[in-house]
């Protein structure tokens, strides 16, 4: 029964702080803030009040120790290898993005390919009206039978040595002048057909049948849709984490997928507006699934540890006094119980932190049911998980 007394008196406290100024209702944020430390310093008394007790219980009764006996689950500490990466947003690019285009002038009398079409390499893209261009030849080829008049009667007075060299060469050049430009005219109208020059999907219809393409300009764009690259600004602080030909992995949210891809450019150059360089990588298209300009995660190795202390970090809590420490399973002479022990923590990825200090690996590291557990607290392991450590 002497145990019932300190009790019985924590029961007494916590009524009497129930049953305190029930009318405080502060307006204003200062006089909040009081309360909050108020309760907050109440709160703390009294958990250490009732840990007092329950101490003091478990010794005078030996049985309720046992019936109190946390349920908890735990796993051995594992030295391994930690990586840490940094995540870089960037997008999906086309890295073979070709414009069909038309040597010639002319107008565009019928289109063979429309948004989102197939083609292949040498398929008919698009046919000019080259009227223009044929009238051009029947004037030139009228100017050249005339020219070829000409000199046939020059050459043959210059062979009877009649007239001057001078006018035979005239007569000479301007023919061959005119031939040269029939053959210009004539491999101008074999261009009256657009070809595709590369496979891929039309990604982009620039011009339409009835407008008139000019030389150089895009009739369509085609887009190569196997060939994509991801393009990411990394800041400059990061420029010895990555390297030419190194691997990276790539996540693309949208699709939930991530895979490894290999860096093929790396800006020469810094932008001086947000202080990034440009990495590239090539992907794999994923059946056609992964379209440009996709929002793209990059993932850059900046930091590598060998044989470390690498735990969940949702296993580490932390103190008021901002104090970080995880609880380990330990032995007493009636059993197993909780054991606090502090720890340092290092960089964290995925879920999983490195201790620096504080675990050696070999541990027995509490897991469910370390939330609200007590130093010395008896346990009881319900489960224990085969390692710890791994980093994704």
């Amino acid at each position: 029964m002497k145990y019932l007394i300190p009790l019985f008196v924590l029961v007494v406290f916590l009524g009497a702080c129930s049953q305190g100024p029930v009318s405080e209702h502060p307006e204003s944020i200062e006089e909040k803030r009081a309360l909050l430390k108020e309760k907050q310093t109440a709160l703390k008394e009294i958990t250490a009040q009732i840990t007092q007790l329950e101490k003091e219980i478990n010794e005078l009764d030996p049985s309720a120790s046992v019936k109190a006996r946390r349920l908890v689950t735990t796993a051995v500490v594992q030295r391994t290898d930690f990586q840490h990466f940094v995540e870089i947003q960037g997008s999906v690019q086309a890295d073979d993005y070709v414009d069909v285009t038309s040597e010639t002038a002319g107008r565009i009398l019928r289109l063979a390919a429309k948004e989102g079409d197939n083609v292949r390499a040498g398929q008919l893209i698009a046919e000019l009206d080259l009227e223009q261009l044929k009238k051009q030849m029947s004037e030139v080829e009228k100017s050249l039978e005339l020219a070829k008049t000409v000199y046939e009667r020059q050459k043959r007075l210059w062979d009877q040595n009649i007239g001057s060299e001078i006018q035979y060469l005239e007569a000479k050049n301007g023919k061959e002048r005119l031939e040269k430009s029939m053959e210009t005219l004539q491999y101008q109208l074999t261009k009256s057909k657009v070809y595709a020059p590369a496979s891929g999907v039309v990604e982009r219809v620039v011009l339409q049948a009835g407008e008139i393409a000019m030389p150089g300009a895009p009739i369509l764009q085609i887009l190569n849709p196997q060939k994509l690259k991801v393009v990411a600004a990394v800041p400059e602080t990061y420029l010895r984490a990555v390297s030419r030909g190194e691997k990276v992995k790539v996540r693309l949210p949208a699709l939930n997928v991530e895979q490894e891809a290999r860096v093929t450019l790396i800006g020469s150059s810094i932008d001086p507006s947000n202080r990034t360089f440009e990495v590239e990588a090539d992907i794999q298209s994923q059946n056609g699934l992964i379209k440009p300009n996709l929002l793209a995660v990059m993932f850059i190795k900046d930091d590598e540890q060998k044989g470390v202390v690498a735990i969940p970090q949702e296993m580490v809590q932390q103190e008021v006094s901002g104090k970080d420490f995880v609880y380990i399973k330990g032995e007493a002479e009636d059993g197993p119980v909780a054991r606090k022990v502090y720890v340092r923590t290092g960089k964290s990825f995925r879920g999983n932190v490195v201790i620096e200090d504080g675990l050696q690996g070999g541990e027995e590291l509490i897991l469910d049911g370390a939330r609200g557990l007590a130093e010395n607290e008896p346990i009881k392991v319900q489960a224990e998980s085969e390692r710890l450590g791994q980093n994704g």
